[in-house]
């Protein structure tokens, strides 16, 4: 999550862009560092007299650095900093990074908390919105009051329904074989880089409509990569009004998307037929006191939908393949389910047979409990909240890892292990309600969860029917911790086609 020492450098393409923007991140972290530790020693003062009051806080892990705390620790490798931490202090415990205090709640019972929570308790806003309202735009997700963001979820959801996600499926397949016609009959590929582009490809088809997708050249993927560029550590930590560079590529991409759309959008509104798509949804929706979105809300929603679900479905993709290219038993499974499912010739793919693909699913299921495309979710604390005999006071970042819950040694039967065969049996996916949380839970639950089922399983559902897939001289990735979502370092991947 805050990889300190390595945020400047992941944020800029080229060398005089790193010099600029590294200068000027350790200027405002120098001076942001003796400010804070001045507030720092103060809170710690505050939190001694308060310990004297009789409330019991969570355990804490002292640091003895002021301001960055146990930052460089927990950048350097999150996972075996945050299940040390639970081994020795327990599933509720607090430490300070960048001047922040964050409690995590790991394992099923504590993660509760975060996920019945109401938004006035726990709130959302207050963590996300730096990050967010650069990328998407002013007036739509958290950069307006909970009440309405949940208008506009609801909005998005009515267009994510299941007689949408059967059409879905033809355009899905259609851009996977179009896209890897590049690919050829062997060779060896950057995974992460090709499912990254095609996952925009198939999400702008599928919820853009045809007409922004027609839209999408080189030009406009550059647009988009650049504002993309602003979920980095630097736009969490820093003001987003800084002269960087890639502060500067966020800023001119989102306007000139945002033209774009505004096209579209005007000429879908002047137009007398309409369309089966996510655009046609917001045109027609309307708040609960009847008034209709803005083009700038639409857009805004439209960048949202895209972006928010880009990451993470692209690096979930990537895993699956480096996890069957490691399991060519597995592999060959699920061709063979293919075959069973949908015939020997492998005609093209429906919706009725993707539900069926139970094994495909099982893999998916088992690549997001072991690579889950979030670390950490969070809530910055407003009210004091009670969990496991601790009080955790507002001014607090709660935390919730689906990474550590998905690992836990106490909960799951060999942890490490990739076992899609595990879903089959009673697991704590099923018997414990927040042991398995990739997309979220209860009331903070991913609206695109769905959709990224039916999009990575057609995905794969193709590439496995086109390719088998091995690791390059046994390299399996390690994991990138710099970037804001853990995507595979050096993603390489050896194919070959298969003879139909």
């Amino acid at each position: 999550m805050l990889p300190l020492l390595e945020a400047g450098t992941s944020l800029i393409e080229n060398a005089v862009e790193r010099v600029v923007e590294g200068s000027l991140t350790s200027t405002v972290l120098v001076t942001s560092a003796f400010i804070l530790s001045v507030a720092y020693f103060s809170k710690m003062t505050l939190k001694q007299t308060e310990n004297q009051k009789g409330v019991k806080y969570p355990p804490y892990i002292y640091s003895s650095i002021p301001f960055l705390g146990h930052a460089i620790a927990f950048g350097r490798s999150p996972i075996e900093f945050l299940e040390n931490a639970y081994c020795k202090y327990g599933p509720v415990f607090s430490f300070t990074m960048v001047g922040k205090t964050f409690t995590y709640l790991l394992g099923s019972d504590q993660a509760a908390l975060l996920f019945n929570s109401k938004n006035e308790d726990l709130n959302a806003e207050d963590v996300y919105s730096r990050l967010t309202t650069p990328v998407f735009g002013k007036g739509v997700a958290y950069d307006v009051p909970n009440p309405i963001f949940l208008e506009q979820k609801k909005m998005l959801k009515t267009g994510l329904n299941i007689a949408q996600f059967k059409q879905y499926i033809s355009l899905i397949e259609g851009e996977t074989h179009e896209y890897f016609k590049r690919w050829g009959d062997s060779g060896v590929k950057n995974l992460f880089e090709a499912l990254s582009e095609l996952i925009i490809l198939t999400a702008s088809s599928c919820l853009h409509g045809k007409e922004i997708r027609n839209l999408l050249n080189e030009q406009i993927a550059q647009l988009y990569a650049d504002l993309d560029g602003g979920f980095t550590h630097a736009a969490w930590l820093l003001p987003g009004w800084l002269p960087l560079p890639s502060f500067r590529r966020r800023d001119r991409a989102h306007r000139e998307i945002k033209n774009i759309f505004f096209k579209v959008i005007q000429k879908r509104r002047g137009s007398s037929e309409k369309e089966n798509d996510i655009l046609q949804t917001l045109l027609e929706a309307t708040y609960k006191d009847g008034t209709p979105l803005t083009d700038d809300e639409i857009a805004g929603l439209l960048i949202g939908l895209l972006l928010a679900g880009q990451h993470t479905s692209s690096t979930t993709s990537a895993w699956m393949g480096f996890f069957l290219a490691k399991d060519k038993e597995l592999q060959e499974r699920c061709y063979a389910e293919q075959k069973t499912v949908c015939g020997e010739d492998l005609p093209p793919l429906h919706y009725d047979q993707l539900k069926d693909m139970n094994l495909l699913d099982r893999c998916l299921k088992e690549t997001l409990r072991l690579r889950p495309p979030i670390m950490t979710m969070m809530r910055m604390a407003r009210t004091p909240q009670t969990v496991a005999g601790y009080t955790i006071p507002p001014g607090h970042q709660v935390c919730v890892s689906p990474t550590i819950n998905h690992r836990l040694q106490d909960t799951w039967t060999n942890r490490l292990d990739f076992n899609p065969d595990r879903f089959l049996q009673d697991n704590p996916a099923a018997l414990q309600k927040f042991a398995f949380v990739p997309f979220g839970a209860g009331r903070h639950r991913c609206i695109g969860e769905n959709f990224a089922f039916v999009q990575i399983k057609t995905i794969w559902s193709t590439l496995i029917r086109l390719y088998e897939f091995d690791l390059v001289d046994g390299y399996f990735p390690t994991i990138n911790y710099t970037t804001m979502i853990h995507t595979p370092n050096n993603p390489v991947i050896n194919y070959k086609r298969r003879i139909q």
